[in-house]
C-alpha cells in the first residue's frame, strides 16, 4: 500500500539524498537544478525521475551561460511504489543517483549493468 508524505517532508528526503552524494562527485555536478513534480508526465505515469539536459560528456567547451539542466523527481510515482518511509527514502536515493549519473553521461543500459537501473 502506498504511503502518504507531505511535500515538505518529501523535499527534505530529496535533500538528504543529495547530501548523501560523495563530496568528490557532488563537486562535479555543474549547472543542474533538482525539482520535485507532483506527478510524472501523462505519457509515462510510472516514471520516477528524469534528467533533462546535456550530459557533461556531451557539452561543448562554450556551454557557459546556458539555462541549468534539470533533474525532475516525481513524487506521486515514488510514493506509490513505497510501503514504508524507509522504502521511500531508499527509492528516492536510488532515483537521485540514477539521474545524477545521467548528468555524468551514463545511459540507462550502463546504469542497469551497474545495478542502478
Amino acid at each position: 500500500m502506498p504511503i502518504d508524505l507531505d511535500p515538505a517532508a518529501f523535499d527534505a528526503m530529496v535533500g538528504r539524498a543529495l547530501d548523501g552524494l560523495p563530496d568528490d562527485l557532488a563537486r562535479l555536478v555543474d549547472n543542474v537544478v533538482v525539482l520535485v513534480e507532483a506527478d510524472a508526465p501523462a505519457d509515462d505515469p510510472d516514471l520516477l525521475g528524469l534528467y533533462d539536459g546535456l550530459a557533461l560528456t556531451e557539452r561543448p567547451a562554450n556551454h557557459a551561460g546556458e539555462l541549468p539542466d534539470r533533474i525532475l523527481l516525481f513524487r506521486g510515482p515514488l510514493l506509490d511504489m513505497a510501503d514504508t518511509v524507509e522504502d521511500l527514502e531508499e527509492e528516492v536515493r536510488i532515483t537521485v543517483v540514477h539521474e545524477v549519473a545521467h548528468h555524468f553521461g551514463l545511459d540507462d543500459a550502463r546504469l542497469h549493468a551497474l545495478g542502478w537501473g
